[in-house]
């Protein structure tokens, strides 16, 4: 964090970010150089951020960058069987795509696209649009390959979510709901780190 700090000072570096970082790496490296931006996966479907490292951010008035926010895809509803994932997709590593995890998580996204459609939006717009409503410090990253699907993550932005439709979502979706590690064990050892 010196080392970047000191390309700061030189004017090589605008601003520093931090990925997959615990609250006490990120409460180290902001004192030694204010980070602006931390970049983590959330979601409905992976929301361990909320337990230490947003409140964290918050505190220290650090924007909260949430890639994956449709789940790697899972939370599209577009997912439905393993075989729908190419032999060459990294999600087929992944212990949320495996096994009962699988099916597990395909209930979950059912749960999701009821309420989706009684919104009268796509379950992928109902899930970016609850991280919106989470806070205007977190800003969703939604990858995409097609134009459509830019359109439709877009759309998210038009669902209004009431209180009311928050608590709902809450019931359907709460913490821990996902099966399955984010990443192999392996991997999951090198993350908030």
């Amino acid at each position: 964090m010196g080392a970047m700090a000191d390309l700061v000072r030189a004017g090589k570096v605008r601003f520093l970010g931090l990925s997959e970082a615990s609250s006490a790496t990120i409460r180290r490296a902001h004192a030694v150089h204010p980070i602006a931006a931390l970049q983590t996966e959330y979601s409905l479907w992976t929301r361990d951020p909320e337990d230490q490292v947003l409140p964290t951010t918050r505190e220290l008035g650090i924007a909260f960058i949430a890639y994956s926010p449709l789940g790697r895809g899972f939370l599209t509803g577009l997912i439905r069987r393993f075989e729908d994932l190419a032999e060459d997709d990294y999600r087929r590593f992944s212990p949320r795509f495996q096994g009962e995890n699988f099916q597990k998580n395909l209930d979950l996204v059912a749960r999701v696209e009821l309420l989706a459609r009684e919104k009268r939006c796509a379950p992928s717009q109902l899930a970016l649009a609850w991280l919106l409503a989470q806070g205007m410090d977190i800003l969703p990253i939604p990858g995409t390959k097609r134009r459509k699907y830019l359109e439709e993550n877009l759309g998210a932005l038009d669902v209004q979510l009431t209180p009311a439709d928050l608590r709902r979502i809450e019931a359907v979706a709460p913490r821990g709901a996902a099966s399955g590690l984010r990443y192999p064990e392996a991997m999951m050892n090198l993350v908030n780190g």
